[in-house]
């Protein structure tokens, strides 16, 4: 991947020219996306998406004031169903209306378009082709999401992290594959590259299979429009088709998805803006946390016999009250079969401690005691910090994928390693000793911080920002039950 990850670089370096222009990370690559849509459309010959007069080549031809004029009548004209072009109604494809949907550019200084577009025009895109653009973009989303002053973390799964839930769960051609908080995409970005590569990209499918893993076997929801917009880019770039809509997962909109074989997501952490609980009438357990929330949405969304693997704080684990009631529900429906103590260091603020949760939905109409035992691999007690310095990889992985077992419903044979190992099994009993609390823990922590492993400031900083974030949501939930305009108190988080 030599030439996509230096096409990044460039791209990339590129937002250093922008400071002066005001541009924040996450704006520059918004404004990325409008502009490699239009190049990478003429690099693959798919120019005829967008109305003529409107392309990357009537953009470049353009210089000064008047290109940026240009550019900017652009993305109004692209993110509108149909506009005025001399006289003629032009009609603009739904998808390139998704994309540019309630678009409008940060540039002020017309020098600074034209230095982007001058250096997007010079790229290798000869490479870019033959190793994916889908590659090139992911990797520029990655790039973003490890800038901690971006604030992108937050809706940006580590990929190593993803590529083994995906292994894991196996999504098989046929199946549907949902995330109701789809972020930039890369859990369905990596199920569907998982099918491709044992389906030699899809042509050992029937046709009608080709045409359902395209167009039908992914799907979701995103709630905010500019990860929305980046989203729809990325399943572009990999010629994925399915639908992935702009809304609230909480909300009535997210009781309309349609059941799922399997859920893979990593749902936002906090509580509900304002304290506010979801608008969703099927919801048995009413909270204002919205992990707690997504959790019932997931278990509730599997078809008999589906599958899950979701990241969740540990908070998740261990809450009273609702979250209790939660789990338990949880675990009567389904069969909560593996628990994974994640690292910490691997989100953006380097404290939030999480776990993923792997279970499979109950058959049709077996809706009580599917859970009869839990196992949990501990990857975070003594282990490193993850980071810039110590960067998570698959490798990391690999030991828990060994001991989960090629069975995506976690029946393969399991060895308890006892109190000295990582993996062991937790019964019924064993949980309810401990108060039903799934924050499993045995090993004995002994690491002796040394300077070296200490997290990078900036990790530190995010940390700091996100409690203080999570500390305000909180109050601000305390605040609207203490008014009496919310009900039971156990949705409120504790920071994890």
């Amino acid at each position: 991947m030599t030439a996509t990850h230096d096409i990044v670089a460039r791209l990339w370096n590129l937002c250093h020219v922008l400071r002066d222009d005001g541009i924040t990370y996450h704006q520059y690559v918004t404004e990325l996306t409008y502009l490699l849509f239009l190049k990478m459309a003429q690099e693959t010959s798919t120019e005829g998406q967008i109305p003529t007069g409107w392309r990357w080549k009537d953009l470049e031809s353009r210089d000064g004031l008047d290109q940026l004029n240009f550019y900017r009548r652009l993305l109004i004209n692209l993110g509108s169903e149909s506009f005025e072009d001399d006289g003629a109604t032009r009609q603009v494809p739904h998808r390139v209306v998704a994309i540019f949907a309630n678009a409008g550019t940060s540039l002020r200084e017309p020098r600074n378009l034209a230095k982007l577009v001058e250096n997007i025009d010079k790229l290798d895109w000869y490479s870019a082709r033959q190793e994916g653009l889908g590659d090139l973009y992911e990797g520029l989303l990655e790039k973003n999401a490890n800038e901690k002053k971006s604030g992108a973390g937050q809706y940006f799964t580590p990929r190593p992290l993803i590529e083994c839930m995906v292994d894991l769960i196996q999504p098989k051609p046929g199946e549907t594959v949902q995330d109701p908080a789809a972020g930039t995409g890369g859990f369905l970005v990596m199920a569907d590259r998982y099918v491709k590569e044992r389906s030699d990209d899809l042509f050992d499918l029937t046709e009608q299979l080709q045409l359902f893993q395209r167009r039908q076997a992914f799907y979701g929801m995103e709630l905010v429009p500019d990860t929305h917009r980046l989203l729809l880019m990325n399943m572009m770039l990999h010629d994925i088709e399915g639908d992935v809509l702009l809304g609230d997962t909480l909300s009535p909109a997210g009781a309309d998805l349609p059941k799922a074989d399997i859920i893979l997501t990593n749902p936002p952490f906090g509580t509900k803006t304002g304290g506010g609980r979801p608008s969703r009438d099927d919801f048995t357990y009413q909270t204002s946390n919205k992990q707690l929330a997504f959790v019932e949405h997931i278990y509730r969304g599997l078809k008999p016999g589906g599958r899950a693997a979701v990241v969740v704080p540990d908070n998740v684990l261990f809450e009273a009250g609702v979250g209790q009631q939660i789990r338990a529900d949880l675990m009567e429906k389904c069969d909560l079969h593996t628990i994974l103590r994640l690292p910490t260091g691997i989100f953006y603020a380097g404290g939030v401690k999480t776990n993923v949760l792997f279970f499979t939905k109950g058959a049709y109409a077996q809706e009580k005691g599917n859970t009869e035992a839990v196992w949990v691999y501990d990857l975070r007690t003594n282990i490193p910090t993850f980071g810039k310095r110590t960067p998570l990889t698959l490798e990391h992985f690999k030991p828990f994928m060994a001991a989960y077992g090629d069975d995506p419903h976690g029946k393969a044979a399991r060895t308890d390693e006892g109190e000295e190992g990582r993996w062991r099994r937790f019964s019924l009993a064993d949980i309810a000793k401990r108060g039903d609390n799934l924050d499993l823990t045995w090993l004995q922590d002994d690491s002796v911080e040394r300077a070296e492993d200490l997290p990078d400031p900036e990790d530190v900083a995010a940390e700091i920002l996100d409690h203080l974030r999570t500390a305000m949501e909180e109050m601000e939930a305390l605040t609207d039950i203490l008014s009496g305009e919310s009900g039971d108190d156990a949705g409120i988080e504790v920071s994890a």
